[in-house]
C-alpha cells in the first residue's frame, strides 16, 4: 500500500481493515487520515473506478466500514469518522492517478530532498515505469523531470479553471448534472477569465 493513502502506522493499519469492506462494495479507497488533537478524527476519501461518489455513497460507505472498526476497534480513543470525496483539487495517492490527471497543474512534494528542492508544482505528464513524470520550470525552462512514486510524501492536483471545467465535464457526460447547471458555471468561469487578462 502506497504511503500517499495511508502515511503513519495508524493508517495503514485503519486501510488494511477497511479497504476490502470498501473495495466489495464497488469502490476504491483514496485516502486514510487520523488527525488527532482533542477530538481526533478519522478521514476516509474513497471514490468509484469512474472517479465519482454521491452523498448517499459516502453514508453507506460509512454504515460499513464504522461496524468493521467497532468490532478491529484499531484506535483507543473516541473519534469522529468522516468519510468524504476526494474533491476537486484532490490528492493523487495511487500511480495511476497520475496517468488519469495527465496534463493537469500538480503539487508534489519529496520526502528528501532532489536536486536541493522537495516541492516541484507544474504539469503532470503521466507516467514512466514508477517515476511520476512533471513538467517544471527550471532555469526559465520547462522541462519534464521523473520522480520515483516512493519519493512521494505528497501530491495533489491545484484547483484551475481548466480542472473545474473537466470535472464538470465529466459530470454532465455521466448524467449527475443538468445542462443548465453546466452552461451557468461555463459562463462563470469564462468571465472570471476575462477579469484577469
Amino acid at each position: 500500500m502506497s504511503d500517499l493513502i495511508a502515511k503513519a502506522a495508524m493508517d495503514r493499519r485503519v486501510a488494511e481493515i477497511i479497504t476490502p469492506v470498501i473495495e466489495d462494495m464497488g469502490y476504491e479507497l483514496v485516502r486514510v487520515r487520523l488527525q488527532g488533537g482533542t477530538a481526533p478524527i478519522l478521514q476516509i476519501m474513497a471514490q468509484r473506478p469512474d472517479g465519482s461518489i454521491e452523498v448517499d455513497d459516502c453514508a453507506k460507505i460509512s454504515t460499513e466500514i464504522s461496524a468493521v472498526l467497532d468490532v478491529e476497534d484499531p484506535i483507543i480513543e473516541a473519534y469522529t469518522l468522516e468519510v468524504s470525496s476526494p474533491g476537486i483539487d484532490r490528492p493523487l495517492t495511487r500511480l495511476k492517478d497520475f496517468d488519469r490527471w495527465d496534463g493537469y497543474v500538480a503539487k508534489i512534494e519529496t520526502s528528501e530532498l532532489i536536486d536541493g528542492r522537495r516541492r516541484f508544482k507544474g504539469n503532470l505528464a503521466g507516467t514512466e515505469g514508477d517515476d511520476v513524470l512533471i513538467e517544471i520550470e527550471d532555469q526559465g525552462q520547462d522541462v519534464t523531470i521523473g520522480l520515483k512514486f516512493d519519493w512521494l510524501s505528497d501530491a495533489k492536483l491545484v484547483l484551475t479553471d481548466e480542472l473545474i471545467r473537466e470535472v464538470l465535464k465529466g459530470r454532465k457526460d455521466a448524467g449527475q448534472i443538468d445542462e443548465t447547471q453546466f452552461d451557468e458555471v461555463e459562463t462563470v468561469l469564462d468571465g472570471s477569465e476575462e477579469e484577469k487578462d
